[in-house]
């Protein structure tokens, strides 16, 4: 493989030998210029070669593939019932609705059909949608997996696949299922495969060379992780007025839509519940929230309706919305690729964002990690005491024990008719 570090500026998807309705799903999206990830990724892919890219989310990563994956349907036409011809793996349900929106989107132009499959939906509706034919599938791997197993996903006629977040599915435990798909699909020689990944690790370059076809390694800039346009500030601060000087950053700083990032479930809910008897609509969001309920959430948020999201990381690659002011990590992540996932829900496509970190003596020791995954220190800042606001949140009312009805106690007669009866010997008294 090699790794390319070509500089790629005003780089026009005009230049490219694109179908007319490419282009125009492309001009209903409102892009013109290609981002650095697109403009040398895209020369490879449009060409059927395999690629192996380290890219950001929101770099441009996913109209890269869909682009590709566009154009090779319309070059090389088969029949409608032929089944899905390109197959798109992602690690999680958001992140397929996510892709299959933009891939409606950039394909507006052109009668292709493209089906999300993931749990927590109905099952059956899924499996007929399955049967009827489409021709882009946006899957999570358990699913589909239960779908080849049950016969009602064929894949046999996949000429393009797309791994996409890669790192994040082996984090979540998908590697086996991963090679079970990958086992299963035509070989890599008559099929095109596309890779994403935020870090090209050992583990994620070692599938790549088992299941692709000498892919080619792109990297925008491969010495930088995070984005340039995230300004990130971190702040020490006691865990005992962590949420005081959270209550101030919200009321200084200016935000139409802010994400808060929490390293449990209890602390998002804990959070959540503050946030709103402080004056802040929020909502939360954990890996336990019913998956309708989800997909709900987030779907108000992307409306605007809610303005302040709270999450755990487990939904954190899920949240793809632009236009997110400000991240913060009200917990450092335990997990030091965590942090870039996090900060990269903001700074998308190159507008500004903001990362403010919020280091209590509980987490701090995680700093040093995130700070060398991402090749420098985050800028310290100090909060003055005016800052820190007020908790005005309710306490909540204690439970209260239920009383034990009080019985009289038995008389000594009666206990011993009692005794009697059930056969007991006794004695006069």
């Amino acid at each position: 493989m090699k790794s390319l570090d070509t500089k790629t500026e005003d780089v026009l998807f005009t230049e490219f030998d694109l179908p007319p309705e490419v282009l125009r799903g492309i001009d209903s999206a409102g892009f013109t210029h290609c981002t650095p990830i697109q403009a040398m990724a895209l020369p490879i892919t449009l060409k059927g070669n395999d690629i192996a890219a380290q890219a950001q989310t929101g770099t441009g990563k996913t109209a890269t593939f869909l682009i590709t994956i566009f154009d090779h349907l319309i070059r090389k036409r088969r029949a409608k019932d032929a089944g899905p011809r390109a197959l798109i793996i992602a690690p999680t349900r958001e992140l397929t609705v996510q892709i299959c929106e933009e891939a409606k989107l950039l394909g507006s132009h052109t009668d292709y059909r493209v089906l999300p499959v993931f749990g927590g939906i109905d099952y059956v509706k899924q499996q007929k949608a399955l049967r009827s034919g489409t021709d882009i599938v946006v899957a999570t791997p358990g699913r589909l997996i239960d779908y080849m197993k049950q016969k009602v996903f064929n894949p046999k006629n996949v000429r393009i696949l797309v791994i996409d977040e890669a790192d994040r599915l082996f984090d979540m435990g998908f590697i086996q299922d991963l090679r079970f798909i990958l086992r299963r699909l035509p070989r890599y020689t008559i099929r095109q495969s596309m890779l994403f990944s935020a870090t090209l690790s050992y583990a994620v370059m070692e599938l790549a060379y088992a299941y692709m076809n000498n892919p080619e390694e792109v990297s925008a800039d491969p010495q930088k992780i995070t984005v340039e346009e995230i300004d990130q500030v971190l702040y020490h601060v006691g865990n005992n007025v962590k949420l005081n000087l959270l209550l101030g950053l919200l009321n200084r700083e200016r935000w139409n839509r802010l994400l808060i990032f929490a390293n449990t479930r209890i602390g998002v809910e804990m959070l959540t519940r503050k946030l709103k008897d402080n004056g802040f609509a929020a909502v939360g969001i954990t890996g336990t929230v019913d998956q309708k309920k989800r997909l709900k959430i987030m779907q108000r948020f992307k409306a605007g309706e809610v303005k302040i999201l709270v999450a755990t990381d487990v939904a954190s690659r899920g949240i793809h919305v632009e236009d997110i002011d400000i991240v913060i990590n009200y917990d450092v992540p335990q997990d030091p690729e965590d942090y870039v996932h996090r900060i990269g829900r903001t700074g998308r496509l190159g507008k500004s964002g903001k990362a403010i970190t919020l280091a209590c003596e509980r987490y701090v020791y995680h700093l040093e990690a995130a700070e060398k995954l991402i090749g420098e220190k985050i800028n310290v800042a100090w909060a003055e005491d005016g800052w820190y606001e007020k908790d005005r949140a309710r306490l909540p009312r204690p439970r209260r024990k239920r009383r034990k009805s009080r019985r009289a106690a038995p008389s000594s007669m009666s206990t011993r008719r009692k005794r009697v009866a059930k056969g007991a010997p006794h004695t006069k008294s």
